[in-house]
């Protein structure tokens, strides 16, 4: 379809992390089809998000205080700090109910090619919540990339005379997986991750 309009549409949809043209060009079509009034209420949540939804001011994940409900509970262990590299990331990880600890959301990885150093990062804010003394253990839990991988190593170093606990997520083959279709990088990942039974 060569309509400007409709184009525009669908390059609107394509800036979007994720969607390419195809996917864009099925999300344009179902918005045309929308009802008005479904297609009002779809408009009103997306600004009413944009309009309440900011960053914690501790954590740096979503909320729509202050300071969000993960960093206020009292009964999430303050002893514990994950650190992730988005906000996004605090999403999965409690989907999982396997962390009961806080957060710390660093806004990206360590990408010296991409311009991105500690000082892009939010770890100034992270030191100085460990300075306060109430964090046993840091669970650096950034992804399995080589952006990830180096800000890790940055983080672990960084902490370490500090001496808190330091821990990473394990990294490897992904359940029902099989070694035939791992890349090598995550293969040799899952070695050095591997667990003693």
């Amino acid at each position: 379809m060569s309509d400007p309009q409709f184009q525009k549409l669908i390059q609107s949809f394509s800036s979007l992390p994720g969607i390419g043209k195809k996917s864009a060009t099925r999300i344009g079509f179902h918005i045309l089809r929308m009802d008005p009034s479904t297609f009002q209420a779809w408009l009103s949540n997306i600004e009413e998000a944009k309009t309440k939804l900011r960053f914690c001011d501790e954590c740096g994940g979503l909320t729509e205080d202050q300071v969000c409900s993960i960093c206020l509970s009292e009964r999430r262990d303050s002893s514990i700090l994950c650190v992730v590299e988005q906000p996004e990331d605090i999403f999965f990880i409690e989907n999982t109910k396997e962390y009961a600890g806080k957060y710390h959301v660093l806004n990206g990885a360590i990408s010296p090619l991409d311009g991105i150093g500690p000082e892009q990062l939010r770890i100034r804010q992270l030191m100085r919540r460990l300075d306060e003394g109430n964090i046993k253990e840091v669970l650096i839990a950034t992804n399995p990339t080589l952006e990830g991988d180096a800000t890790a190593s940055y983080l672990s170093t960084v902490i370490k005379p500090m001496e808190i606990k330091i821990t990473r997520i394990a990294h490897g083959i992904t359940i029902g997986g099989t070694l035939e279709y791992s890349d090598q990088y995550t293969l040799g990942k899952a070695i050095k991750s591997r667990l003693t039974l």
